[in-house]
């Protein structure tokens, strides 16, 4: 039978912090993303604990292959074409709504944002949530 594991986030597969929903009709696996990775495990132990009314994630990430060296024109916004060695850059982050696909009863509570920071290696990720009670 054929298994994938995907390394990064996916549309398609809801696995990670979920493996008591696994079932053997599943063959696209995903580890996800770091940011994601970083969030879905407090997430899911606050959750649990106390309840996640809403939550709110920063992350501050180092540049990343995919930004521009140097000035330029960006398909995505305008602000994804400043050059990535000399500009903090703010930018979407997909590392909450994949939380919401990974954990179901946290969809659409939480959201994020994300800056592209000009250093080689290194990151940080803050989580504020408001609790029940």
């Amino acid at each position: 039978m054929l298994r994938v594991v995907l390394r990064r986030s996916s549309s398609l597969p809801p696995l990670g912090m979920n493996e008591k929903e696994y079932t053997s009709d599943l063959h696209i696996v995903s580890n996800a993303r770091c940011t994601t990775k970083c969030l879905a495990p407090l997430a899911k132990v606050i959750n649990d604990r106390f309840g996640i009314v809403e939550g709110l994630m920063t992350t501050v990430h180092s540049i990343t292959a995919t930004q521009k060296t140097v000035d330029g024109p960006s398909a995505k916004d305008w602000r994804g074409g400043r050059a990535a060695s000399f500009n903090i850059i703010p930018s979407s982050i997909g590392a909450a709504k994949a939380v919401g696909k990974v954990l179901p009863q946290l969809n659409g509570m939480l959201t994020g944002m994300s800056f592209r920071v000009p250093t080689v290696e290194g990151g940080i990720s803050t989580k504020e949530y408001q609790i029940n009670g």
